[in-house]
């Protein structure tokens, strides 16, 4: 079997295991969906292997019962196609890296951590974590070989960018603990590589963790920690300034929250549109707007709906790059919440089912849907009902 198909596969046995099913049923319910019982526990087990890929058909009932979308599966299709050609080509590298190819396997990697985090707004998080796991393997493996220290400085930069991609993986599943030890271990290779920017963003990234679970004001100093660790004008520092206007958002701060746009705004402006916008290190004028639409939503300024309607627009068209749909639910939840405070219930509840309803929403920001859900609930509208049951379908994480 194909990569792509293997990656199929992978990803339905990880959303049966999170949903904790047996591989019979899952078959189960496949029939009960379709009225088709020709999908047996041997099949199910198939797919799974990779030995067999199952048919659109399949798929759409697979999406239904598992609670995901196509695009998911076709995520999982195409990171693993492209992973799959990278790990035998690393492995074979990692077996000659004492030869002369160490620069070409560094090459490889380095490439790796680019393209792993442009993947990271379009795919599923514990998918893509799973990539990532590999690659650090590889980089563990190839640090115990020969190479001078110019390599050997390279090489830890790139385990440091995996292993802060691989935390932000882990906050967005709300997996603690390995979030926690991650983020250590990027830490202590930006400072073996002496990088300072990726100190940062290690830093910037424990603000963002902490405006998930509510803590502002260690968000709001840990912001300001990691704009005095990034260098002028960087990716990392403009992102820790967003930050910190989103933290004192919470806060209602509004005073704060102003300044912190309008430094981001001045920091933004002469910035060209980068070449791969989606890459999550690397700051763009789009990524801007959509924390601009967030923060005024979170202060209750009127503009917030407007915005909110220009940043969705943007993100789910084409005109700046490819769409991007993670950022897309984020602004259909700031969307909903503006509307609230509009009073446009009606509207808003048919928003945030969108948003709620995507397959993109991240245990990360089931906080965000629960406040919009909440608000919405509370103003008597018959949406709501579908609304709250489709949020407690998820069962968000504590």
């Amino acid at each position: 079997m194909d990569g792509a198909g293997a990656g199929v596969g992978r990803f339905v046995a990880q959303k049966r295991a999170e949903h904790n099913l047996s591989q019979a049923r899952l078959a189960e319910l496949l029939a009960d969906v379709t009225g088709n019982p020709a999908v047996t526990r041997h099949e199910v087990s198939r797919w799974e292997r990779g030995t067999r890929r199952p048919r659109r058909y399949w798929l759409d009932a697979l999406a239904g019962v598992l609670g995901v979308t196509i695009a998911d599966f076709e995520d999982a299709a195409r990171l693993a196609g492209h992973v799959t050609d990278d790990e035998a080509e690393a492995l074979d590298l990692a077996q000659r890296v004492a030869a002369s190819d160490v620069g070409g396997t560094l090459a490889r990697i380095e490439a790796a951590v680019d393209d792993h985090a442009v993947a990271y707004p379009g795919t599923p998080p514990g998918l893509l974590l799973s990539q990532i796991r590999q690659y650090l393997r590889y980089v563990g493996r190839l640090l115990d070989g020969r190479m001078t220290l110019a390599q050997h400085r390279r090489l830890v930069t790139a385990g440091g960018w995996l292993s802060l991609l691989a935390a932000t993986c882990s906050i967005d599943l709300h997996e603690r603990p390995a979030a926690a030890g991650r983020l250590r271990t990027a830490a202590d290779l930006a400072g073996h590589a002496e990088h300072p920017e990726m100190a940062a963003w290690c830093v910037e990234t424990q603000a963002w963790q902490a405006v998930t679970d509510g803590d502002y004001r260690r968000a709001v100093a840990l912001s300001h920690g990691a704009q005095q660790l990034a260098p002028a004008g960087s990716s990392a520092f403009i992102q820790a300034t967003a930050q910190e206007g989103r933290a004192l958002a919470r806060l209602g701060d509004t005073t704060g929250t102003l300044d912190a746009l309008a430094r981001t705004a001045r920091l933004v402006a002469p910035l060209p549109a980068p070449d791969r916008p989606e890459h999550h290190y690397l700051y763009d004028p789009s990524k801007a707007d959509a924390y601009v639409g967030t923060t005024l939503a979170w202060i209750g300024d009127p503009a917030a709906e407007s915005y909110a309607r220009q940043v969705l627009a943007r993100l789910e068209s084409i005109a700046d790059g490819p769409p991007r749909p993670r950022r897309a639910v984020s602004a259909r939840l700031d969307l909903a919440l503006a509307l609230v405070a509009s009073g446009k219930p009606d509207e808003a509840a048919h928003v945030a089912l969108a948003a709620v309803t995507s397959g993109r929403l991240v245990p990360s920001n089931y906080w965000r849907a629960g406040e919009v859900v909440t608000a919405v609930g509370g103003l008597g509208v018959p949406e709501a009902v579908d609304l709250v049951e489709a949020f407690r379908s998820l069962g968000p994480a504590e």
